[in-house]
């Protein structure tokens, strides 16, 4: 690895040193070998504090010395494995650092503000470069958001998006699981160290993404999780991404954080509308009230991106879609988004009134007149008990 590589690295990793001091160092003298020696003066005109600048002047040496071995080591070792065909790599080894120098940092990532200098990840790093989509949403979802969460994460990852989230409960959990199990791409990014599993519970889910799709943190490893660094975390899903989908958010939802980190680096917003009584959909229909293209299927999101899209799997997609409208004509032109909502929750099989009721969190006179509604299109038909199927 070059040396402005390694002093990059350690100048992320060493404490006290921030994105806007590495970005003074970048716009002024830039990387030089001349930081080694670097004294307490040369750290203080940076903005640093007395006491880290004399910690620095000390400690920064031997740091670049330590992860020019290391890094080193690790390359080695990684060409030893590769060549003998050995794929069963130790999780440190497994760990691939980019910085913004290299070539293969991403440039949709790179246009964005503040990018960050480094990059840890495990898994295909080549997805980086996939055209993607970023799916968020509250930790706490309900039954229908859940269900909105899977059935347009499935679909946008079958039309070769890659769907990027932040790997926490509820709707991003939700989305990495669906893409997976649909074959498709999935990018967690992570508000901790590359090797800290938050929350634990996703322990399963964190190693599924690291063996199929990829893994990224901008924190060295061993940096646990703390409330600061997931705001930090948004700018990197926003600016790895085309367009972020707000799947269902409250008013202060940290996902809307992630929508506003979308807009500053220019890219789509998107979200989904839910029940006016449901708090849950606060955020999301507060954005479209400010302009957020509102979806009610993937192929709102989709058609934004066709030409970013594969050929085989744009086409595939198409075809499919081509085919659910000649089976079901007035499934995409006749009905209302209510009705469309209905609709694709009956497409999972056969539900009862109180099912819809708290999955929909509507009222019974709203969900009764929808109902009836697609029985008089002929599109479902109720059986005893007030349980609903398509027909």
């Amino acid at each position: 690895m070059k040396i402005d590589n390694i002093l990059l690295i350690a100048l992320h990793e060493s404490e006290g040193i921030g994105w806007k001091t590495i970005n003074r160092i970048m716009t002024t003298g830039g990387l030089h070998e001349g930081l080694l020696s670097y004294d307490m003066n040369d750290w203080r005109a940076l903005g640093l504090s007395v006491e880290r600048a004399n910690k620095l002047t000390r400690s920064f040496p031997l740091l670049v010395e330590k992860k020019s071995v290391e890094l080193s080591n690790e390359e080695e070792y990684r060409r030893l494995e590769e060549s003998e065909g050995n794929w069963k790599l130790t999780s440190r080894a497994k760990v691939r650092i980019i910085t913004a120098l290299d070539k293969v940092y991403p440039d949709t990532l790179r246009s964005a503000p503040q990018a960050p200098w480094v990059l840890y990840c495990i898994g295909d790093i080549q997805m980086m470069e996939l055209p993607g989509i970023a799916m968020v949403g509250t930790r706490v979802p309900t039954a229908y958001g859940r269900k909105i969460a899977a059935m347009l994460s499935e679909e946008l990852a079958r039309s070769g998006l890659a769907v990027v989230s932040g790997m926490a409960k509820g709707i991003d959990s939700v989305v990495h699981e669906t893409a997976l199990r649909s074959g498709g791409k999935t990018v967690a990014v992570l508000g901790a160290g590359i090797d800290i599993i938050y929350p634990p519970e996703n322990r399963s889910l964190y190693e599924e993404i690291a063996a199929k799709g990829l893994i990224i943190s901008e924190y060295p490893p061993g940096t646990n999780a703390l409330p600061g660094f997931f705001p930090q975390r948004n700018r990197i899903i926003a600016g790895l991404t085309l367009g972020t989908v707000v799947v269902e958010a409250d008013a202060r939802s940290g996902s809307l954080i992630t929508a506003d980190l979308a807009l500053e680096a220019g890219r789509d917003v998107f979200s989904v509308p839910g029940p006016i009584t449901s708090p849950k959909s606060r955020g999301t229909l507060d954005l479209i009230k400010q302009g957020a293209k509102m979806v009610t299927e993937a192929r709102d999101i989709i058609e934004e991106y066709d030409s970013w899209l594969p050929k085989r799997a744009s086409d595939t997609y198409n075809k499919e879609r081509r085919g659910l409208r000649q089976e079901h004509p007035d499934y995409i032109a006749g009905l209302t988004n209510d009705e469309r909502q209905i609709y694709h929750m009956l497409e999972q099989g056969h539900s009862s009134l109180d099912e819809m009721i708290e999955r929909t969190q509507w009222d019974f006179g709203h969900l009764h007149s929808v109902l009836l509604s697609l029985i008089i299109k002929k599109q479902i038909t109720q059986l005893p008990g007030a349980i609903y199927k398509i027909i």
